[in-house]
């Protein structure tokens, strides 16, 4: 990469820190010059096809119980400023709510079908009003998409994943190296398909937040997602 995208990157410096404090409190009795080494990996804007060979590329690493990964993505970025107003406004009240899934979903319960409620929705302009009391609130559709991502996620399916992104336009920043991910694992469980047929690497999603509740059009939020997975 050249300087100003160096610069520009911020990702891994907010990540060294904490995994930095993390690796201190597990090797308590080792100096930071011996902790384990750390491979920093930047995406970019990917294609779906380089996400696939890139995912395949990295999968026996991915299946090597020596190494352990660390995934960097908020979630949706909602808001003018960032130029993504999408919003469903036919969301059923059936749907759940994302803390009374958490922690550990899609143990509880979550299926696909929550995938195929987000789509069809529309991109609100700056003079369309907030929706009136009684309608699906812009901060509930934001987080029927955001959930429908997860769904997509726990999934398994790269595919499945980056279809909902394109439906919905979800803005996931860590969109392209999710995806490398998800390819690599179907790689490591393509590879692995004459064992015990379960699948490896299922996300449990763990912690849901939004930085504020949207209500009107000229209102912005981010959200933050926290999952993990276990080969």
């Amino acid at each position: 990469m050249d300087p100003t995208v160096d610069e520009e990157e911020h990702s891994l410096e907010m990540h060294l820190p904490y995994i930095h404090k993390m690796l201190s409190l597990a090797h308590q009795d080792l100096k930071p010059s011996q902790y384990p080494p750390l491979v920093p990996i930047m995406v970019g804007s990917t294609s779906v096809s380089t996400e696939r060979a890139f995912g395949a590329l990295l999968a026996p690493y991915l299946a090597d119980p020596e190494n352990a990964w660390v995934i960097s993505s908020d979630f949706c970025h909602w808001g003018l400023r960032f130029g993504y107003t999408y919003y469903v406004s036919s969301v059923p009240s059936s749907l759940p709510d994302i803390s009374s899934l958490l922690p550990l979903l899609p143990k509880n319960g979550l299926d696909t079908a929550t995938i195929d409620t987000v789509t069809g929705g529309q991109n609100l302009s700056r003079s369309d009003r907030g929706p009136r009391a009684g309608q699906v609130q812009i901060h509930e559709s934001i987080a029927a998409v955001d959930l429908a991502c997860m769904a997509a996620i726990a999934t398994g399916s790269h595919t499945s994943f980056r279809d909902l992104l394109r439906k919905t336009g979800n803005t996931v920043c860590g969109r392209h190296p999710i995806g490398v991910v998800m390819a690599g694992l179907e790689a490591v469980n393509k590879e692995n398909a004459g064992g015990d047929g379960e699948r490896k690497g299922v996300f449990r999603f763990v912690r849901y937040e939004r930085s504020s509740d949207v209500v009107g059009v000229r209102d912005s939020s981010v959200s933050y997602v926290s999952a993990f997975a276990v080969l």
